[in-house]
């Protein structure tokens, strides 16, 4: 009988836990809804205002200074590592935690610093790199402003040359059961070959070129780590839905294996019990 009660005891615990699973799962996905519905509507804006810049950029004359987009020598990089503030999302921190590891073998001979975007990534990171800075708590309130703030910081860090290359790791939402770890260069922002001279030559432009990239280009770049926050804040609901139906899945599995042999368990007893019940009878009557 003691091991019926153990069987029961686990069947309990499995219970309990897939109940936490499940719960889990309609929270996520109640979640990810909103941020989907989010990075849907932000990617478009944001692809086009980083195309509309790279292509007035390209038309600049060569008099015509952009410090955003001044190539130098690359001795310190900056890896911005976005991770979530909480586990139990499969492998969605392991994987960009993984690419960051190679970004750093790939600048193996530069100094490498890493702002972290997420607890997970803190606490994994700190125990054998060099933290610049750790941000985990704008998913508090993650908005645009206080994102801004943090792409303020990243663009006086390279105006300041203090940092040479900005890269920014982060899991783009896919869908609720993928997501595509990215590595985006930030700083400085990347030349484009354009293959038509006279893409934006029916442009008039009021003001100048050159004030339109200098107004437009810092609000571009808030834009493009914001969007890459609402990519990793979608990406983490869409992981952590996924993982938690497995989960919910395998216990319910692992409960209806405990409840078989827990059946098969008592039959086995009762059947001992008549058995010894008859043989105690038949040894009376002998």
């Amino acid at each position: 009988m003691a091991n019926l009660k153990e069987i029961r005891n686990r069947i309990n615990s499995v219970s309990s836990t897939m109940q936490i699973t499940s719960a889990m799962k309609m929270v996520s996905a109640a979640k990810l809804k909103k941020a989907q519905d989010a990075i849907t509507a932000m990617r478009p804006y944001a692809e086009k205002l980083t195309e509309l810049i790279q292509n007035i950029s390209a038309t600049l004359e060569e008099n015509v200074t952009n410090v955003f987009a001044e190539q130098r020598p690359v001795n310190k990089v900056l890896l911005v590592v976005v991770t979530s503030n909480k586990g139990l999302c499969g492998a969605f921190n392991a994987n960009v935690l993984k690419k960051t590891k190679e970004r750093m073998k790939f600048y193996a001979d530069k100094e490498v610093e890493i702002l972290t975007i997420g607890k997970k990534a803190h606490d994994i990171l700190s125990k054998s790199e060099k933290i610049f800075a750790n941000e985990s708590q704008v998913y508090d309130e993650l908005t645009f402003e206080n994102v801004a703030d943090i792409a303020q910081v990243l663009m006086d860090l390279y105006v300041n040359e203090k940092v040479d290359r900005v890269e920014i790791l982060y899991n783009q939402f896919k869908n609720a059961a993928s997501q595509v770890v990215m590595t985006e260069q930030f700083l400085p922002l990347e030349p484009i070959d354009s293959g038509d001279e006279n893409a934006v030559a029916d442009y008039i432009f009021e003001p100048s070129k050159e004030e339109i990239i200098n107004s437009l280009i810092p609000s571009s770049l808030k834009t493009q780590l914001f969007k890459a926050l609402l990519d990793s804040n979608a990406a983490e609901h869409g992981a952590r839905m996924t993982a938690m139906h497995k989960a919910t899945d395998n216990a319910e599995e692992l409960r209806d294996q405990l409840k078989l042999t827990y059946n098969k368990a008592r039959q086995a007893a009762i059947t001992n019990e008549i058995l010894e019940i008859v043989g105690g009878a038949e040894a009376l009557n002998g």
